[in-house]
């Protein structure tokens, strides 16, 4: 699941950095906040990872912003159909190779052709790089999101379903400012430290039509949340064949919540408090790892982390270790394992019982865990193609379920809980990836991965069951290629496609008598997980032209994403008109046509 991603940018652990995160899914998002203009080498870990990440259980991204162009300035501007992007980098003193890079967006895009609908989106990503002669080299780098949807009632004669006589409005922001400092002591040791500051804040309302033309909030979630977080860590080799890298983190936090939603919204019911509060607390970590060469082809990573949450006490301790054998100069072998923990999301901590008059029901949640245990080959079949293999297991344990019933964590996708929850859940998934990739060389490149797997989970009721991601299988395809065209080949046409094949998400029946009984769907959570979708394929296109010139380039482009239209889920709601259950599909295709401009 999304929700045990851990997102970082310069080595600092950031909120979600993708827009539109956690409104559908939990976790996820829409599009990057950060664009190709500014990223730069960055990496993806989805088990047993290194010692130095921790507070995550699905997978890390580790991202890093390029530093600007130190020798002559660079701008872009493109225009298209879904908003402006407009970056630009460039030296700040050629002398000391300092540089500036940014990138801005804004889109206020009509994503579906419905009325009073519409979606607005915005993002600012910048860095600044100030290499220094004996002080070591200074960065200042920052991230700002801002998200809206707005949602507006039909008119009176046009209602059928419950959605139908509601108005919706979200806002999301995300802010993130950052300093890190690398310094080299000599040539087997250096430093790096970072202090960043991170603001987050959402806020959605629901208000609701009823038949006597009253209008009545039903939902109002509100949460902010701000993050002080200070690293450092110390890189040292103590031989060829020692290098070790220890560092701890302190992270700040301050939030505040504030839930309340109808628990009836069919039988128009007012708001009830769902979630509240208000507190500080912090998180200290701490790791230390070496990568020892063991012989000539044989490596060992040997490290363990450690983390403390203030606000219920939970303490955890993981050890790491990875094993590597390069028994050809063309191909190695990997074993690695990894005890992981993540805590939960701040606003479970705080649900709200008007019946105790309690709002820290949740605050002793332990940290949810799980063992990795993962094998990798690795075949350099030629210098421009690889194969990988991984098959791999994970058993997860004190997840956060509701005792009873079927729920579990593991399966979440609201922004907002509204449950009490104990540490008794379970888990595992098990499966092998197959990945095939050739780098771009010569004009093509291509990349093809195979997925098969099984998930499951253990709920509140103690029975075994699929998760809400056992898809069993996933198959993608992604290539390209492009011509160098003109008198001078100095034009370029770019072809890319994107294939996708997996199976469908599975999804909890609906219990009819009483969604009867509610004028709402009410999902038969004894079943949970019991249907599934069909299998969902999915494909994206682009094509380009780019016009090279002495001093500036422009490009043309068309973009289509999902071609196929179809989303591979649907859902349901209800009539109230002809008090029957709707079933609604999931389509969208979006196209995108811009045009940019280089200089």
């Amino acid at each position: 699941s999304p929700l045990f991603t851990q997102w970082r940018l310069e080595g600092v652990e950031i909120p979600n950095p993708n827009h539109f995160a956690d409104v559908t899914g939990l976790g996820g998002g829409f599009l990057s906040g950060l664009s190709t203009h500014v990223i730069g080498n960055s990496d993806f870990f989805n088990g047993a990872f290194p010692a130095e990440y921790n507070n995550a259980l699905s997978g890390v991204f580790d991202m890093y912003m390029r530093n600007g162009n130190n020798m002559k300035h660079e701008h872009t501007l493109q225009i298209g159909q879904l908003g402006v992007d407009v970056a630009s980098e460039g030296p700040i003193s050629k002398k000391r190779g300092s540089s500036y890079l940014f990138n801005y967006r804004f889109s206020d895009a009509r994503l579906v052709n419905v009325e009073d609908y519409f979606m607005r989106y915005q993002d600012l990503s910048f860095k600044l790089n100030f290499p220094t002669r004996n002080q070591g080299i200074f960065s200042v780098w920052g991230l700002g999101l801002t998200d809206g949807i707005r949602i507006k009632s039909e008119n009176l004669s046009d209602w059928e379903t419950l959605s139908d006589r509601q108005s919706f409005k979200l806002d999301m922001y995300k802010y993130i400012a950052g300093l890190s400092h690398k310094i080299v002591l000599n040539d087997n040791l250096y430093i790096k430290s970072s202090l960043a500051i991170t603001y987050s804040k959402e806020k959605a309302n629901t208000q609701q039509q009823t038949y006597d033309l009253q209008t009545i909030p039903v939902n109002y979630f509100e949460s902010i949340k701000n993050e002080i977080v200070l690293n450092s860590y110390i890189n040292k080799q103590f031989s060829s064949k020692h290098i070790n890298r220890t560092g701890i983190t302190l992270t700040g936090l301050t939030y505040k919540f504030n839930h309340q939603k109808s628990p009836d919204y069919g039988l128009d019911k007012p708001m009830r408090l769902i979630a509240v509060g208000t507190d500080d607390s912090f998180m200290l970590s701490a790791y230390s790892s070496s990568v020892i060469d063991l012989t000539s082809k044989l490596s060992a990573s040997i490290g363990v982390s450690g983390q403390y949450f203030s606000l219920n006490g939970n303490i955890t301790v993981e050890p790491r270790l990875a094993l590597k054998w390069n028994f050809n100069a063309n191909h190695s072998l990997a074993v690695s394992y990894g005890l992981h923990s993540k805590r939960e999301r701040l606003a479970y901590h705080f649900i709200y019982s008007d019946t105790v008059g309690n709002n820290k029901l949740n605050k002793k949640l332990k940290f949810s865990k799980a063992h990795h245990i993962g094998l990798t080959y690795n075949w350099n079949i030629s210098p421009d193609i690889h194969l990988k293999i991984e098959p791999y297991y994970q058993s997860l344990f004190k997840i956060p379920v509701e005792e009873n019933t079927s729920f579990s964590v593991l399966n979440h996708q609201d922004y907002f809980m509204d449950r009490i929850l104990t540490s008794n859940g379970k888990g595992k998934n098990y499966g092998i990836d197959i990945t095939l990739e050739r780098y771009l060389r010569q004009g093509y490149y291509y990349m093809s991965t195979l997925s098969l797997f099984k998930s499951k989970y253990r709920g509140g009721d103690r029975i075994w069951r699929p998760t809400r991601m056992d898809r069993n299988f996933i198959i993608n395809l992604v290539g390209g290629k492009e011509w160098m065209v003109g008198k001078q080949k100095q034009n370029m046409i770019n072809l890319n496609i994107r294939l996708s094949l997996q199976g469908g998400e599975r999804y909890t029946p609906v219990d009819e008598v009483k969604s009867h009984a509610v004028n709402d769907i009410v999902l038969d959570e004894t079943k949970a997980f019991s249907l599934r979708y069909r299998p969902c394929f999915t494909s994206d296109l682009s094509a380009s032209y780019k016009i090279n010139k002495i001093r500036m380039s422009h490009e043309f482009a068309i973009k289509l994403l999902n071609v196929t239209g179809y989303t591979g889920s649907h859902f349901y709601e209800y009539n109230e008109k002809y008090n029957a259950i709707k079933k609604v599909k999931g389509f969208g295709l979006i196209p995108n046509i811009s045009y940019r401009i280089q200089f």
